[in-house]
């Protein structure tokens, strides 16, 4: 009897856990996106004998709809990407040219950088794509924070084999996140940072994501503006608008 009632203990305390640490995930994901998104980032890329910097507007509804567009420098500007739920295009304006992106592409480097197709374009869900699990609690930027384990449903065409990511107790912000190959070998790490005000929610304003094995190498993607929750209809997100933004 004792072990029977320390059995149905653990399963329900492991229940527990798992769709608590899913809930915290959806709560840190919905942060950043609100119902919608507007957005004017800088993106930095940074290597030891060189820097680019490109300015982008990006257009977000929920987890299915998504509009990027690259305004600098001059020789990438116009180029878009849109995403309409698991389908992804590329527009290229020199080319006149629309491609649509295979699953294949979604794990190499986006515009040359160090965050992939997918860390930008999002086809992937961190809610819904995962399996989701408590395995501790650490402090960041003087935040308690849950260690939160993500591994793919089997499913799931995801890029990672493993995501570790380290959510803020109080308000809810990714502040650390790793990335693991099919191997099982750290790829990338992302740290958060210049938690602020924007519009109506505190975020981080500045992510730098730094790969494992190239030293001197690291991107960075900073907010200059952010609008939440103002109305976009689902057809601006469409091939015919994104070859006309601007």
């Amino acid at each position: 009897m004792i072990h029977f009632l320390y059995f149905i203990l653990f399963h329900f305390f492991y229940s527990f856990q798992v769709n608590d640490a899913k809930d915290i995930v959806k709560k840190a994901d919905e942060k950043m996106r609100g119902s919608t998104m507007q957005a004017e980032i800088i993106i930095k890329t940074i290597r030891p004998t060189w820097s680019r910097e490109m300015h982008c507007k990006i257009w977000e509804k929920g987890n299915d709809l998504a509009l990027i567009l690259i305004q600098a420098p001059v020789r990438d500007k116009g180029i878009s990407f849109l995403k309409r739920k698991k389908e992804v295009w590329n527009w290229l304006p020199t080319l006149e040219r629309t491609i649509k992106l295979p699953p294949s592409m979604m794990s190499q480097s986006w515009m040359g950088t160090d965050f992939t197709n997918d860390d930008l374009v999002k086809e992937s869900s961190v809610v819904d794509d995962y399996n989701h699990k408590i395995i501790g609690d650490t402090l960041i930027q003087e935040r308690s924070c849950f260690i939160i384990q993500m591994i793919p449903r089997p499913e799931a065409a995801v890029v990672w084999s493993k995501v570790i990511i380290c959510i803020d107790k109080k308000d809810f912000l990714e502040l650390h996140s790793r990335f693991y190959d099919e191997e099982g070998d750290l790829i990338n790490t992302m740290n958060s940072f210049d938690i602020k005000m924007m519009h109506d929610r505190i975020i981080p304003t500045r992510f730098e994501m730094i790969p494992a094995d190239k030293k001197g190498q690291k991107t960075i993607m900073i907010y200059k503006n952010i609008q939440y929750n103002s109305p976009i209809a689902d057809n601006f997100f469409s091939i015919v608008q994104m070859k006309m933004l601007k």
